[in-house]
C-alpha cells in the first residue's frame, strides 16, 4: 500500500514539474515559431522562410543597436568581475567588525526592485550632472551585477577552505604566489561562470537600461521594445529568438563550467 501511495505521489509530481516546463517555455517556444513566418500578422502561419533573420542583418537600426549592447555588456563583465572577484577574496582573506552587515548591502542590489534602482540610478546621475549615454549604462549594468560575481567566487572560496593556500605557504610560497598558483587556478572556473553570467545579464537587462540609456546608446533590448509599440511583427520575433538562444547558450556554458571546476577542485582535495 505504501509503495503504490509512493509510486501515485511521483507520478504526479512528474506530472506537475512537466507541466510547469510547458507553461514556462510554451510562450517562447511559439515565438520562435512565427519568427520563421512568412506573414507579418501572427494570426495565421502561412508558410516557412528566413527572410525576417536576413532583413535583420540589413537593418541598420539594429546593428547599431546590438553594438552597444555589445559595448556596454563586455565593458560591465570587465569591471564588475574583476570588483567582484576582489570583493569576494578580501572577505574571504580577511575577518573584520560588520562584516555580515557589509555582506548584505553587496547582496542588497540583487533583491531591490529593477524599477527602483533604475529610477535611483536615474536620480543620481541627474543630480552628479551625469549625462545619459553608454557610460551611465555601463555604471548602472556594473552596480547590479557586481552582486552576482561576489555571490558565486564567495562561494568557490568558502568551498575550497584555506587547507591548499596553508599549504603552499607552509612551502615557501609568497602571498602573491600563493594566490595566482594556487587558488586563482582553482577559483578560475567560477570566475568565468560569473563572467558570462554577468554578459548575459547585461545583454538582457531592459528596465534599468530604460531609465539610464541616453538618445544615443539604445539597446537591443529597447530597441525590441520600441519595436514592440508599432505592432508585434515575425521582424520582432526573429530578433528576440535570437537573444533567447544567446542567453540560453550563455547559461548553460556558464552552468557547464561551474560545475566543472567543482567537479576538479573536489578530484584535488
Amino acid at each position: 500500500m505504501g509503495r503504490a501511495s509512493g509510486g501515485d505521489e511521483m507520478r504526479s509530481l512528474r506530472v506537475f514539474s512537466y507541466g510547469m516546463i510547458i507553461f514556462m517555455y510554451l510562450p517562447m517556444l511559439i515565438l520562435v515559431i512565427f519568427s520563421f513566418n512568412q506573414s507579418r500578422i501572427n494570426a495565421a502561419w502561412t508558410g516557412f522562410t528566413f527572410d525576417w533573420y536576413i532583413s535583420l542583418i540589413n537593418n541598420r537600426y539594429v546593428l547599431e543597436a546590438l553594438g552597444n549592447s555589445l559595448i556596454v555588456a563586455v565593458s560591465t563583465t570587465i569591471i564588475a568581475t574583476i570588483f567582484g572577484t576582489m570583493a569576494a577574496y578580501a572577505f574571504y582573506k580577511y575577518r573584520f567588525r560588520l562584516r555580515f552587515l557589509w555582506k548584505a548591502l553587496i547582496y542588497l542590489p540583487m533583491l531591490i526592485p529593477e524599477l527602483l534602482m533604475g529610477l535611483s540610478l536615474l536620480i543620481l546621475f541627474s543630480q552628479l550632472q551625469i549625462p545619459l549615454g553608454k557610460l551611465t549604462l555601463i555604471l548602472a549594468h556594473v552596480t547590479f551585477s557586481i552582486p552576482f560575481v561576489f555571490l558565486i567566487v564567495m562561494t568557490r572560496l568558502e568551498d575550497m577552505g584555506r587547507e591548499l593556500e596553508e599549504a603552499a605557504q607552509d612551502l615557501g610560497a609568497s602571498p602573491a604566489q600563493t594566490f595566482f598558483k594556487v587558488t586563482l587556478p582553482v577559483i578560475s572556473p567560477s570566475i568565468i561562470a560569473s563572467m558570462l553570467l554577468v554578459f548575459t545579464l547585461s545583454l538582457d537587462d531592459f528596465i534599468i537600461s530604460f531609465f539610464v540609456a541616453g538618445p544615443n546608446s539604445t539597446t537591443l533590448p529597447i530597441y525590441i521594445y520600441g519595436m514592440i509599440k508599432r505592432g508585434i511583427t515575425p521582424e520582432v520575433n526573429a530578433l528576440a529568438t535570437l537573444l533567447i538562444l544567446t542567453t540560453i547558450i550563455l547559461v548553460v556554458t556558464a552552468e557547464f563550467i561551474r560545475r566543472r571546476g567543482n567537479k576538479n577542485a573536489r578530484s584535488i582535495y
